[in-house]
C-alpha cells in the first residue's frame, strides 16, 4: 500500500461521521469501508473515504466491485489511491469530485 495514504483510527472516523465507534466497526464488517492493519497492529481507514461528515459517494460501490474481483482490502486502498492518467488524478479524488461513473467503469475493468 502507498505510504502516502493518510489513515485514521476508528475513533477519529466515528467522530467525523458523528457515530459511535461500534458503528464504524459495523461499517467495516458490512463492507462499506475497508480497514488496513498497520505495523502497530491497529486497523485504520483511509481518511480520504470520509468527506463532509459522510462516506464519499461511490466508495461503497467501488469497494464492492473490487471485492467481487477478488481484491484484498490493501489492494482496494492502493487501487483507489493510485494515479490514473485517464481520470486524471486518483480514483478517490474522482469520487470526491462526484465523478463516480468513470471510477466504477475502471473498477469493473480492473477485475478482468
Amino acid at each position: 500500500m502507498s505510504e502516502s495514504v493518510e489513515m485514521s483510527g476508528f475513533p477519529d472516523v466515528a467522530e467525523e461521521l458523528g457515530v459511535i465507534v461500534t458503528q464504524v466497526h459495523q461499517l467495516v464488517r458490512d463492507g462499506e469501508l475497508v480497514a488496513i492493519r498497520g505495523e502497530d497492529g491497529v486497523r485504520r481507514i483511509p481518511s480520504s473515504f470520509i468527506q463532509d461528515g459522510v462516506i464519499v459517494k461511490g466508495v461503497v460501490g467501488v469497494i464492492n466491485v473490487l471485492r467481487d474481483a477478488k481484491f484484498s482490502d490493501a489492494e482496494i486502498v492502493d487501487w483507489l489511491h493510485r494515479e490514473d492518467d485517464s481520470l486524471p488524478g486518483t480514483p478517490i479524488q474522482a469520487l470526491r469530485e462526484n465523478r463516480g461513473t468513470e471510477v466504477k467503469r475502471r473498477a469493473q475493468a480492473a477485475g478482468y
